[in-house]
Order: structure tokens, then C-alpha cells, then sequence
């Protein structure tokens, strides 16, 4: 019923048009006219009627905006389109001849509002109107047959505004004139609208019937001839009203062919030259333009190409004009190093050489004056010649002097920024004034740094005490030292009280590298994690200490550094981009671009990674560097901040023992800089183990059996007479030992389950109320240290425990809030790169990594084409529903493909993601790089799917008009595939992008559906965009189509700015969205 009523309420459009036409026609128009037979018209009487009948078209326009403005925007330019005869009026004059009395037959208001009223009841199904004063059952004159008219009789007074007074029209019966239509049931004409072939029917013989209108003669009237049309409706009704597909109509009662050349649409009006590369013949319906979007295509791909290329090469000159830098300033910082030591080799020979020379002369001058002199001068005389050899001060020869001259020489640029290694002090902000302007000059004074370090690392000078005398000489910069202090640290899940962590207490110092160890389930990794301040879903008890201070250990996260035992890097880059882009979000903004570059060589020389400093990571997927450079890369992303304090969940964990101890060294040399390092360590070699400073041994229940020196861990359990057998490596036994595998054998009695008691007794921490039943098993030489130890009653302890906890809980929120009210201040004074700082960091390095998935983005590409190929040549653009369903498929298919191109981008990245945001980095400068690059597929895939989809259907609507439509579509499904990538796993974001566009838009479709659901889904508002931008090329003898096709659908035409602006206020919201479950969820 609903569709009945649509299709009705859009044929009366038609006759409301037609009223206007009442109004405009050129003959017969007055306000009131009688039914006399005028004479034909002459040009004067035309204009002078056309004047005089204007009132009543200023009074239909109006009407016809209200009631049908769903469908006309602009009433007067579709008058123009659609009635506006003033270019061939050569049928109104036919007429005026064959009728003197055509304005006495033309309808009148009255007769137009029962057309409209007929047409609405009948639902637009019937094509005769309902009973009236001149056609009923006791009144039927041969005009009320389709085709035929009347006229009212010469003495009538008729008011044509009048739209309640039906006048009789009964008079002077005769077939309608070419170029008009007279209904079914109605006395009166009207013109057919431009676009329209409206000639005399000719009676068809063989069907009895008036062709081409297919109405029938009324039978047993054999007088009685075809007229005209008889009705103007939709195309699917009224079809054989339209100019045929292959002829132009320039007025309604001629049709010509198309010419060669030209093409012509049904209804058109005039022909219309086809491009160049399509090939139009006589009678073309429509043109071929499908070699135009293969041009488009083809042209597009050339220019994605030279962009790609450009840019690829653009990185790679970059990359070699840097990498010929860095060798140079390598080869320099080197041969100055070398020239030094040559110098220093040549002096200590030339010294040695003086020495030897001075004692001979010495002696023989001691020899002569030992007979003047008495003996004790002698040795007098001796010692002091002696001393002053021995000094440091002896002055050099001139030859000593020539080689230092020399050599400096052959240092050269070297010498000019600091590269020297010698007893003289560098001048002050001399590094400022000098090697602050080419890439060559920072390259030669980090690789002079770096080479200074190694020669006092192999002369053993390079010490913690050493850095920190060094840096109270302001020769080199400090980091801040960042002591941790743990005290009765219990951490139980908050799921199930299971108990993770129970009184762990000890200190990790900075300057020394601290391993831990112990069986599996110990919960080593979970005592990291509460280090670092990780325990989400976990309930922690106990203190832990800044410098002293309770203090909450995210305030200091800008210098503390997280190595996750899994290798979270980010394989489309290389490793050189990794730990710069690690470097330029995390360091102090006021390091000098020559102090990062320092840093990041430093690192990249330590950890043995220059032979693939420019080598890809690599994926899963694509191969890249091996497992033990990834895992170091890992490690470095942490040491390019310059951390205070560096936590390493498992770093040696499937490294070989050189790649660990080539890993271990640098580690040591960042703890000789004051780095507190604390890490997780399995079964590692004796000469790893050694080199560790501080060693704690885990049980499991998350209980410490052993804190201290490495050196004196086998001291301690010899003690307990836990001896470590020959050749056995002292970790691994005691873990053993720890995990029940290995039975001590002691005297005393000591079983592994008791050896986190004994520690307790042995540093007289508290004992947990919950052990207390387990002294009575431990050896009486250990009990004896209980009463130093504090311990209790159970309900002395508990009560003190609770007042413990709930004195150090407001000390803990109270510094808290101190902290968050002068947080300013810091603990380090690090102050990092704002929010729009890492923004462009971001951008930059997403812009490599889609340059790098060029592949990925030419398969979307392509499988965006064939889609738009396959969708064009399926759903060609079909005049009768104006296109709609190739737009269906289209935004089915383009919401498809476009949400899951939108997956890649944050479900790939979540760990990395998770890392950067643990480490201080901002998550709406991640979010929004993601996004603007994005933004580069939301404008190319629309012309890469119309330039098949346009050119193989061939809508009449524009391509700008498509590309906006679908660009604005792009834009909101990108939204939604955001949110879809960021709150589900990749499979069931896949699947809910493939389900969610057909869904909505089987929804948005059905019109039997509630229109608040209709209007939440967003296909239904890109539908009604691309039927709206369709069917405005719809005008004149498609007006009625226009209509009943948008009233059926339910569309305005005049909502197209509605349309974008809600499709892009979904993209919006759907980002707004996805960017906080980015921020909740992972948090999460």
C-alpha cells in the first residue's frame, strides 16, 4: 500500500506541472475565459495572454514547492526543463489551428486537483480517474475516452484559479491534438512535458488497439478515432511517452534520428556529442566511454608509481649520503685514535730512550765527581736525577715535539672538533660553536666520542666512580640515579587471590646490573612488572621506594626503560629507523641533534648492529634480520632514551653465548653510566654469571631465597652446606635446588622449601603471619633468630600489619597528590617531545611503512577496480530506477573493501602500540598520523573504483558528483574499520566488516522498516547521495520518474548536503570512538 501510495503521490506531480503549463501556454490563457471559439492566435495576443495569466502561476509555484519539494528543488528551472516551449512552439500552433477554441478545452484548477486526487486514491495503478461531473455512469461523453477532449460551452464564465468549481466540459468531442495527453475519465488536455513523443496514435488492426499508447477504442463507436496520449506518468507506466533511446525530441510531436557522432538517452531533447575515444554510430543510445577509464586508470597507476618511486628514491639518496657521511667520519675518528696511539708510542720510546741517555750521562758525571765529592751527595745527586726521570713532567726532546706536531696534523678536522684523547681539556661550548652544521661534522664527533670511550674502556678507567668524577668535571653529561626500594612487596590477583609476589624485600642500586632468577612459576616476570608499576588485575601490597621517596613509579616512566621478553619491533622498518624514531619521542627536547646522534651510534656500535644498521627487521611474513639482531635491536629501542632505570624481561632468552655476552657488555657499560639494570635471566653461562653484580634468587610462591653479591651467593649457601659440585654452573644448580629437582644434602637439614624462611631469619625481615607454623620445622640454629627477626603472634603481627598498611596507604596517596601537584619538577627535569612533536615523528615513520607496503596497497587497489568493473557491467545505469541498484552494490562493496583496508592500520600495531603508550609516548599523535596518512587511500580509492565502475555503467550523474558521494563514504566506513580493528581480534574484525555493510544496508532498503533504525544506518544516507546527484540529470519528461522514485524511496533531493554531512559525522564519531577503546581498552 505504502509503494501504491508513493507511485500516486508521484503522478500528481505531473498534473501539478501541468496546471503550471496552464498558466505558461501561449494560447487560450486568461483568468476567465468563456466558452466562445476565439480566432487563431497572432504573436501580440500571445504575450499579452501569457501576461495576463501569470497570477496564476505565482499561485501554483508556491503549492507545488510545498507539497512536491522532496522532488524539485528548483521549481522554476524545472518549469524551464520540463514545459518551457518558447524554443519550438510549432504543435501549439498546429493546435491552435485545428482547435479556435483550445482554450475552452485546456483543464482548469478543478480539473488538475481531480486528476491529483484520483491518481492518489487508485495509488497510481489505474490510468482513468475516479467518477466526476463529466464522465460517470449517467453522463460519458466521447471525451472522457483516453485521447479525447472537450470544451466548455460558449456562454460559460470558467475561473481557471478556481480549484473547487468543476466546469462542464461536454461540448465539441474530438481527439486530442499531437503534442497534448488527455486522461481517462477526464474532458480536458494537457501538454506532454519536453523529452516527450506524444504524435496521433495510429489504430493497430491485429490488436484493435491505438499504438503506441496501447489504449483501446471504445467498442461499438466505429466513428470513433485514436487521439493522443493519455496519460504521463512514470517510465514504467507511461514509457511509450518518452522519446525513444537513439532519437532527440527538440519538440514533443517531432522525433529525429541520432547522427553519427552523437548519442541520444531516452527522453532527450537534443543529441550529444560523444568523446573522442568512443566510437558513436546513427541511433547510438548511449556512449562507450569504458577506453576513457582505462585512460584514467592508467594514468593514475603512473602516478601512484612516480610518487612511490620518488619517495623510495628520495629515501635511498638520503640513506647513502648518510651512510657516506658516517663511513668518513668512522674512517677519521679512527685514524685520529690510531695517530694518537702512534704518538703516544713514539713518546713513551722517546722517553724511555731519554731516560737510558741521561742515566749513562748521569753516571759518567758521578763517576768524575766522585772524587771531589763525598759519597753521600753522590747518592743524593742520583736519587734526584732519578726522580725527576721518573716524573711525568720531564720536558721532551724537539723530536717529541715534531711528532706531536705530526700527528696532529693527521688528525685534522678530527682535532677541530674533539676528537683528541690527550690530557688537554676541550674548550667550553667549543661542540656548540663547531660541528653544529653539517651531517659530516656531528658524525665525526660522535664517532670521536665513541672512540674516546673505547680507549678508556680498554685502559680500565671508564668505572661508575670514574663517570661520576667525570661528571662533576662537566666533561660528560649525567643521567639521574634512580634507586629502588622494596618492602614486604605481596601481589595477589585480584580474580582468583592467588598469590603472585609475598614479602619480597630488598634494593636494586643504580650502577650495577641486578639478574634474577629462578624456577619456572617463581614469578620473575611478575616481579618486573611491579617494578614498573604493570600489575593490572592485581591487587599489590607493600612499599616500593623512589630514592626513599613513595612515590608512583608512572611519574617516572620518561626514564625508565622496558625490554617485554617478546621482540615488539616493528618489522617494516630498519633498525637504524626503530631506534631513531625510539630516540626522538623519548630524549629531552633540548639534546642537540649532534648529542642524539652520539647516542643512537653509540648504541648501534655497542650492540654490534652496524653490518644491518639499514637492513629491514623484518615480519613474520618477510624475512628479515636474525632472531639474536632482533632481539638486541629489542633492547636498544630502551638504551636510546638514556634510561635511569632498565628493566629486561628474559634479553639472553634464544641468544647464543657470544650474542649474550655481546649483549650483557653493553649493559654493563650503560650500568658504568649510573643505569640501575634489573633483569630476568635463564640459565646462563659461568662467564655471564660473572660478569652479573647483583644476583636474586626467586622460590617459587614468589618468595626471595637470595639477594646479594654474585660472588658471594655460594659463600651463603655454603653456609647452609649447599655445596655446588665440580664443574657444575653455580646457577643452574641452586635453581635446582630451588625448584626440588636436585635434594641438599646437610647436616642441619634444610629442605628447598624452606630456604625463602631462612633468608627472611638470616636478614631479620618480617616473617608473614602464614609461615609462622613453618619455623618449627627449621633448624634450631636458625629459630635462635627469631626473636630478632620481630616476630609475633599472629594477632600482633596482623594488627600491626593492618595499621602498617593503612598509614603507609594515605602516605602513599598523600605523596601522590604532591606529586601530581608539582610534577613539573620531575625526577630527572626530562622534558619530552610535546604532542605535536610526535606527531610529525609518527607521520614520518608511517609514511615509510606504507611506502613499504606498496604491494598490499596495490592488491586493495586492484581488487577495488575489478570490483568497480564487475559492479559497472552488472548494474549498467538503467533509466527506469535512475541507477539505484548499481549504487546499492556499490556502497555494499565499497564499505566492504574500505573497512577492511582499514583494519591494517592499528591491528597489526596493537603490541607496538602498547609498548609506546607504556613508555610516555601519546596516544593522539599515534592515532591521528594513522589517520592523516590514511587519508591518502580516502582520496584515491574512490577514483580508482569510479574510473571502472563510472565508465562501465555510465550514470548521468557527473563524476564529480560520484567522487564526493564517495569520498565523504570512504571517509565514514575508514571510521568504522578503525573501531572494528581496535576493540576485536583481527578474525572477528574481519568478519563484522564483511557483515555489518550488507546488514545496514538490507535495513536502509526496506522501507516497511521503522524510519529511526532506517536513519542510524549509514548506507542509507550514501544511497540517498548517490540517487539524489542521479536523478537531478532527470528533468522534463522524467519529472514524474524523478518523483515516484524518490517517494517511494523515501529521499529529498534537496538533503544532498545532509547526506555528506552525516556520512562525515560518522567517520568522525566512529573515530572518536576508536580512539578511546585505544586509549581504555589497551590500558586495559
Amino acid at each position: 500500500m505504502r509503494v501504491r501510495w508513493a507511485s500516486a503521490y508521484a503522478v500528481a506531480v505531473s498534473v501539478a506541472l501541468a496546471l503550471i503549463l496552464l498558466g505558461r501556454l501561449p494560447v487560450g490563457r486568461c483568468q476567465g475565459f468563456s466558452g466562445g471559439i476565439n480566432p487563431p492566435p497572432t504573436s501580440p495576443l500571445l504575450w499579452l495572454l501569457n501576461d495576463a495569466v501569470d497570477n496564476l502561476t505565482s499561485n501554483i509555484f508556491p503549492e507545488v514547492k510545498d507539497r512536491f519539494g522532496f522532488c524539485i528543488k528548483d521549481p522554476q528551472k524545472d518549469w524551464d526543463q520540463t514545459f518551457n516551449y518558447t524554443n519550438n512552439t510549432d504543435f501549439l500552433r498546429d493546435c491552435a489551428i485545428k482547435f479556435p477554441d483550445l482554450s475552452a478545452r485546456l483543464c482548469t484548477a478543478a480539473e488538475v486537483k481531480l486528476y491529483l486526487n484520483s491518481f492518489i486514491d487508485n495509488g497510481g495503478m489505474t490510468n482513468f480517474l475516479k467518477p466526476n461531473k463529466n464522465c460517470n455512469s449517467s453522463s460519458w461523453v466521447p471525451g472522457c475516452e483516453p485521447g479525447w477532449a472537450s470544451r466548455v460551452s460558449t456562454d460559460a464564465n470558467v475561473d481557471d484559479q478556481d480549484s473547487d468549481y468543476l466546469p462542464s466540459r461536454t461540448l465539441g468531442s474530438q481527439p486530442c491534438c499531437a503534442g497534448f495527453f488527455c486522461p481517462y475519465g477526464l474532458t480536458c488536455m494537457i501538454s506532454c512535458p519536453l523529452g516527450a513523443y506524444c504524435p496521433i496514435a495510429t489504430l493497430n488492426s491485429t490488436t484493435g488497439r491505438c499504438d503506441p499508447y496501447n489504449y483501446q477504442l471504445p467498442p461499438g463507436k466505429p466513428n470513433h478515432a485514436c487521439g493522443s496520449a493519455d496519460i504521463w506518468a512514470d517510465v514504467d507506466h507511461s514509457g511509450d511517452l518518452f522519446c525513444p533511446a537513439g532519437y532527440y525530441c527538440p519538440s514533443t510531436i517531432q522525433k529525429i534520428n541520432c547522427s553519427h557522432g552523437h548519442y541520444c538517452r531516452m527522453g532527450s531533447t537534443y543529441e550529444t556529442s560523444c568523446f573522442r575515444s568512443s566510437s558513436c554510430h546513427s541511433n547510438t543510445e548511449n556512449q562507450n566511454i569504458t577506453i576513457i577509464g582505462a585512460l584514467v586508470m592508467a594514468a593514475l597507476v603512473l602516478l601512484l608509481f612516480i610518487i612511490y618511486n620518488f619517495s623510495d628514491q628520495i629515501l635511498a639518496h638520503r640513506e647513502r649520503r648518510q651512510a657516506k657521511s658516517r663511513e668518513t667520519a668512522s674512517r677519521t675518528a679512527r685514524e685520529a685514535v690510531q695517530a694518537r696511539e702512534r704518538w703516544k708510542a713514539a713518546k713513551n720510546i722517546a722517553i724511555k730512550h731519554a731516560v737510558e741517555i741521561h742515566g749513562q750521562i748521569s753516571h759518567t758525571f758521578s763517576y768524575k765527581r766522585s772524587k771531589k765529592q763525598p759519597e753521600p751527595q753522590k747518592v743524593v745527586g742520583l736519587s734526584r736525577w732519578s726522580s725527576d726521570a721518573s716524573t711525568p713532567e720531564i720536558e721532551e726532546p724537539s723530536i717529541l715535539s715534531n711528532m706531536s706536531h705530526s700527528s696532529e696534523k693527521i688528525s685534522g678536522s678530527s682535532e677541530s672538533i674533539h676528537s683528541n684523547t690527550g690530557d688537554k681539556k676541550p674548550k667550553k661550548n667549543a661542540m656548540k660553536d663547531k660541528h653544529m652544521h653539517t651531517r659530516t661534522q656531528i658524525f665525526k664527533y660522535a664517532y670521536s666520542e665513541i672512540e674516546k670511550e673505547k680507549v678508556l674502556q680498554q685502559e680500565k678507567k671508564l668505572t661508575f666512580s670514574g663517570v661520576i668524577s667525570m661528571a662533576r668535571k662537566n666533561e660528560i653529561r649525567t643521567r639521574p640515579l634512580v634507586e629502588i626500594s622494596f618492602e614486604d612487596l605481596t601481589l595477589v590477583l585480584k580474580r582468583n587471590k592467588k598469590q603472585l609476589l609475598k614479602s619480597v624485600t630488598g634494593k636494586l642500586i643504580p650502577g650495577h646490573v641486578t639478574a634474577i632468577m629462578g624456577p619456572s612459576g617463581a614469578g620473575k616476570t611478575t616481579f618486573l612488572s611491579a617494578l614498573a608499576g604493570r600489575t593490572a588485575g592485581c591487587q599489590m601490597s607493600g612499599l616500593v621506594l623512589i630514592n626513599g621517596k613513595v612515590e608512583p613509579i608512572h611519574a617516572h616512566r620518561k626514564i625508565i626503560g622496558f625490554v617485554p621478553q617478546d621482540d615488539i619491533v616493528h618489522g617494516n622498518l630498519t633498525v637504524e629507523e626503530n631506534l631513531w624514531f625510539s630516540a626522538n619521542c623519548r630524549l629531552s627536547t633540548g639534546m642537540s641533534k649532534a648529542e642524539k646522534v652520539l647516542i643512537v651510534e653509540r648504541t648501534i656500535d655497542s650492540l654490534g648492529l652496524q653490518a644491518v644498521r639499514n637492513s629491514l627487521v623484518g615480519t613474520v611474513e618477510k624475512r628479515g634480520i636474525s632472531g639474536g639482531q632482533r632481539k638486541r635491536v629489542n633492547v636498544g629501542l630502551e638504551m636510546v632514551m638514556e634510561p635511569s632505570l632498565l628493566i629486561l624481561d628474559e634479553p639472553t632468552s634464544g641468544l647464543d653465548s657470544s650474542s649474550s655476552l655481546l649483549l650483557l657488555r653493553a649493559l654493563r657499560r650503560e650500568a658504568v653510566q649510573g643505569v640501575n639494570i634489573c633483569m630476568v635471566v635463564h640459565q646462563p653461562s659461568y662467564t655471564l654469571f660473572n660478569m652479573f653484580d647483583v644476583l636474586i634468587l626467586l622460590a617459587k610462591g614468589g618468595l626471595i631465597a637470595y639477594q646479594g653479591p654474585v660472588k658471594k651467593v655460594e659463600e651463603y649457601f655454603a653456609g647452609l652446606e649447599i655445596m655446588v659440585p665440580e664443574r657444575v654452573n653455580p646457577p643452574d644448580y641452586f635453581i635446582d635446588v630451588l625448584e626440588g629437582i636436585v635434594k641438599p644434602s646437610t647436616s642441619v637439614g634444610v629442605k628447598s622449601n624452606q630456604l625463602p624462611l631462612i633468608w627472611m631469619l638470616h636478614n631479620g625481615y618480617n616473617v608473614p603471619p602464614d609461615m609462622h607454623n613453618e619455623l618449627d620445622s627449621v633448624n634450631a640454629s636458625f629459630k635462635s633468630r627469631t626473636s630478632s627477626a620481630g616476630v609475633g603472634s599472629d594477632e600482633d603481627s596482623g594488627a600491626a600489619n593492618v595499621w602498617r598498611d593503612l598509614k603507609g596507604g594515605f602516605e602513599e596517596k598523600q605523596d601522590y597528590l604532591e606529586h601530581n601537584i608539582s610534577q613539573s619538577k620531575g625526577l630527572a627535569n626530562r622534558v619530552t617531545p610535546g604532542k605535536f612533536k610526535q606527531y610529525k615523528y609518527y607521520l614520518g615513520r608511517v609514511s615509510k611503512q606504507r611506502l613499504r607496503e606498496a604491494t598490499t596497497q596495490a592488491v586493495d587497489y586492484l581488487i577495488l577496480g575489478l570490483a568497480g568493473v564487475c559492479l559497472g557491467i552488472i548494474t549498467k545505469a538503467n533509466d527506469k530506477n535512475l541507477g539505484a541498484a548499481g549504487y546499492t552494490y556499490t556502497v555494499i562493496a565499497v564499505s566492504l573493501l574500505g573497512q577492511i583496508g582499514a583494519l591494517r592500520s592499528f591491528s597489526i600495531e596493537k603490541l607496538q602500540y602498547m609498548r609506546e603508550r607504556a613508555s610516555g609516548m601519546s596516544s593522539l599523535a599515534y592515532f591521528l598520523s594513522k589517520d592523516t596518512i590514511d587519508h591518502f587511500n580516502t582520496v584515491v580509492k574512490p577514483v580508482v573504483y569510479l574510473s571502472m565502475f563510472y565508465f562501465f555503467s555510465n550514470p548521468r550523474s557527473s563524476f564529480a558528483d560520484n567522487y564526493i558521494v564517495l569520498f565523504a563514504l570512504f571517509y565514514c566506513v575508514t571510521g568504522i574499520g578503525y573501531t572494528f580493528a581496535i576493540c576485536f581480534q583481527p578474525s572477528s574484525a574481519q568478519l563484522w566488516s564483511a557483515l555489518l555493510p550488507v546488514v545496514l544496508t538490507l535495513i536502509a532498503t526496506q522501507q516497511k522498516d521503522s524510519k529511526i533504525l532506517i536513519n542510524l544506518c549509514y548506507p542509507k544516507w550514501a544511497l540517498e547521495a548517490f540517487v539524489i546527484v542521479n536523478t537531478k540529470r532527470y528533468s522534463g519528461v522524467w519529472l514524474m520518474t524523478r518523483c515516484g522514485m524518490l517517494a517511494k524511496l523515501g529521499y529529498n533531493i534537496n538533503h544532498w548536503g545532509v547526506c555528506l554531512a552525516v556520512l562525515f559525522l560518522y567517520g568522525f564519531v566512529f573515530r572518536c570512538i576508536a580512539f578511546i577503546c585505544l586509549v581504555m581498552l589497551n590500558k586495559k
